[in-house]
């Protein structure tokens, strides 16, 4: 944790926006070639995830600025990462060769309009819902537009992100992306925009799902006799283990739950209860239906 920056602190800061120290540089650091810096527009929870990332790999702090109105946000981003965070867009914004938009969907078109004059040279990456790369590319005058789906478990290094790239952004340019994403988890390139609909309905949101079988898991413990806290140890713990031998093993899921469920046994129960109730068809509803909705907020954030 660095210490609070004042506000000659920040003006210094802004003047010397991409100019100041360029010597810390590992391996693994996005290179500075052809990437000079990287504005965030929008300093909440998935942008702190993205510049903890940044710095952490070895970024220059000064290499990254933020612009973020709110100032008790402002002053978190600062405290945490010791980065330039500015109130307003600002001509240093000129100097990015990477925008990151992560504001509120419903809040793009108002942030975007200040800022375009300085970023139109600029790689642009949205990580916002629902608003598609034709928009960001209309707000600021570029085709150079990537647009990505993270989930929230980015905020500790296992997120999911799905990708799309308009035709004028380069395979070097989705590298860079790929690079600037790494310390959120794994990413996933989809050839077609209107993929990232299925991508929010089954990663963006998964996360609910997960956690929502958790609590039914840990809430069926309790009725079972287990008390609350030995409930939701077991459940978190059985959800991270599963999923973790999932990932790891090449086989498919139906093959690992076939192999714990012995016909006759408790598993085999279990399973025929919830194959009874219909599961299987229950989340092709409802992850139809956030499809669905994705599409329809694409539909109404898409308006200028």
């Amino acid at each position: 944790m660095v210490d609070a920056v004042g506000p000659h602190a920040a003006v210094q800061q802004e003047r010397g926006f991409y100019t100041r120290g360029m010597s810390q540089t590992h391996h693994h650091t996005p290179s500075s070639a052809t990437h000079d810096g990287v504005a965030f527009i929008g300093g909440g929870n998935m942008a702190s995830a993205i510049i903890g990332g940044l710095i952490q790999a070895g970024m220059d702090a000064h290499r990254i600025v933020v612009v973020e109105p709110f100032e008790a946000q402002a002053q978190r981003v600062r405290e945490q990462f010791g980065v330039p965070v500015l109130p307003s867009a600002k001509p240093a914004l000129a100097r990015a060769a990477t925008v990151v938009w992560a504001v509120k969907p419903q809040m793009f078109q108002e942030a975007a309009a200040p800022c375009a004059p300085f970023i139109a040279q600029a790689l642009q990456l949205s990580v916002m819902a629902g608003i598609r790369s034709d928009a960001v590319a209309r707000a600021t005058g570029t085709e150079r537009v990537v647009r990505c789906m993270p989930n929230t478990p980015a905020l500790i290094g296992q997120g999911m992100t799905g990708l799309f790239a308009r035709p004028e952004v380069t395979e070097a340019a989705k590298a860079f992306v790929d690079s600037l994403l790494m310390p959120t988890g794994t990413t996933l390139w989809v050839p077609k925009e209107e993929d990232l609909d299925a991508v929010t309905a089954l990663s963006g949101s998964g996360p609910a799902y997960v956690f929502y079988v958790i609590e039914a898991m840990a809430e069926a413990g309790v009725t079972l006799g287990l008390d609350p806290a030995q409930a939701r140890q077991m459940a978190t713990a059985t959800v991270a283990g599963s999923a973790a031998l999932a990932r790891q093993s090449p086989e498919p899921a139906e093959v690992l739950r076939e192999r714990v469920t012995s016909k006759g046994g408790t598993t085999y129960a279990a399973l025929n209860v919830l194959q009874a109730q219909g599961l299987k068809d229950t989340f092709l509803q409802a992850m139809t239906a956030a499809a669905v909705r994705a599409k329809e907020l694409g539909d109404e954030f898409g308006k200028v």
